[in-house]
């Protein structure tokens, strides 16, 4: 790909893959995912939403021990500019509920820009098969394994090309399974 090697010439550490685990979202973060050689791994939209300067923040939460640092449009001086109603407040529901009900770490768990440790991943695991879920699969698990997350806030912007691959009635009894699990009992820490 022409873009790929004119970027390479500057980055050095830049590499096409190719998903192999199927179409969807949650295959192309999986597949990114176990692709990767790194300790940290970020997950970041396509459409432009994210703000792609926050990486280096982000990846230094984890460096630094959190194996979940999550970009949060509802923390203090956090937006969401745009993007669906319904959506919208569905998700800063689901993350305000989430912090102070179930205290994740975060006000936006369902928020898939996010920083992951790569070990914390390999440990716990990725089940999500099918949407954007994933981001609040693993907030769930880091809580209910005791393992630190942290957050910063963020401006995010609806997309200005493009349309969303964006599924609520398909993909909301994904979201609320891992929701309720936030809920559940911490595991034992191992000694």
């Amino acid at each position: 790909m022409p873009a790929i090697e004119k970027l390479q010439t500057e980055f050095s550490n830049l590499r096409s893959v190719h998903n192999t685990y199927g179409r969807g979202p949650a295959n192309a973060i999986k597949f990114g995912i176990d692709d990767s050689t790194s300790d940290v791994v970020v997950v970041t939209m396509a459409d432009g939403c994210d703000d792609a300067s926050q990486i280096e923040v982000l990846t230094r939460l984890v460096e630094r021990g959190v194996v979940v640092a999550a970009a949060s449009r509802y923390a203090r001086t956090g937006q969401q500019v745009g993007g669906p109603f319904l959506k919208g407040l569905m998700s800063r529901i689901a993350g305000l509920s989430l912090y102070y009900g179930a205290r994740v770490g975060t006000r936006d768990a369902t928020n898939s820009f996010k920083a992951y440790s790569a070990e914390f991943i390999r440990q716990v695991g990725i089940e999500s098969d099918k949407g954007f879920e994933i981001g609040i699969e693993l907030v769930a698990k880091a809580r209910r394994h005791r393992r630190p997350v942290a957050e910063i806030p963020t401006i995010w912007l609806d997309r200005s090309f493009g349309v969303s691959n964006f599924k609520i009635a398909t993909w909301l009894p994904r979201y609320l399974k891992w929701y309720c699990y936030a809920f559940g009992p911490k595991k034992a820490t191992s000694k």
